[in-house]
């Protein structure tokens, strides 16, 4: 199988995570309420951790590795600028898109990433798809959740919305193979960038809806997001 169809496979599957998470939380129901709330709340916890682990063991490093420090100071603080402005003006204008920007902003850059890295490691592609993919689930999850709370889009709008989508990652995936793998700096600063804007968005809007009062379990799903990150990393070869 050649490189481009593995990495329009791989990238589109791992896509493919984010309408299925909106699918599961479309149908989601656990009684009692009480448990039904602290499973939700579990949930976007382990979606944050999820993200934390994108950052500190996939972004951050491989994104320093071809930057000076100057350039990554810039790109970080550049990103999580940017990503304040855009929470400012979702809020100004009422849009609750804050987890989908951030599950975006994890997945097209790993995206990115991946393409290129098939011009030196398929196997290390294939692990990158697998970790991207099970980042993307409880991400689809709770972005759907936050969407379809504070808007009136239908449940099969906002999935079918979420699948087009998805096909951002077969895109990403090739402009990383055939342009940027030449330019590993770009691709260095794009995920540095990317890691200041997720960074932002967890502290600002993830975490503080995964702390529920009187309960102690959910941020729990921040650890446990988290180390699959660890165990990704581990496997990739980190």
């Amino acid at each position: 199988m050649s490189d481009v169809i593995q990495i329009v496979a791989l990238t589109l599957m791992a896509g493919i995570a984010m309408p299925l998470g909106a699918s599961l939380a479309a149908i989601e129901r656990i009684s009692p309420h009480w448990l039904e709330t602290e499973v939700r709340h579990g949930v976007i916890a382990f979606g944050g951790g999820a993200l934390l682990s994108a950052v500190a063991l996939v972004l951050v490093p491989e994104g320093v590795a071809d930057l000076s420090i100057f350039t990554v100071a810039v790109c970080f603080t550049a990103g999580g600028a940017l990503f304040m402005a855009l929470d400012i003006w979702l809020a100004a204008n009422k849009t609750p898109f804050n987890q989908l920007a951030a599950m975006l902003s994890d997945f097209v850059p790993e995206a990115l990433a991946l393409g290129a890295t098939f011009t030196v490691s398929s196997e290390a592609g294939l692990l990158l798809a697998g970790i991207i993919a099970l980042q993307n689930l409880p991400e689809g999850f709770n972005a759907y959740r936050e969407i379809s709370e504070s808007t009136e889009y239908s449940q099969g709008r906002i999935i079918g919305a979420f699948t087009v989508m998805a096909f951002l990652g077969p895109v990403a995936g090739l402009i990383g193979y055939f342009l940027l793998a030449e330019y590993p700096g770009v691709v260095s600063g794009i995920m540095v960038f990317a890691a200041g804007g997720i960074l932002y968005i967890v502290f600002q809007d993830i975490a503080p809806q995964a702390r529920l009062r009187s309960h102690w379990a959910p941020p729990l799903g921040a650890v446990a997001g988290f180390l699959l990150g660890v165990i990704g990393h581990m496997l990739v070869g980190g």
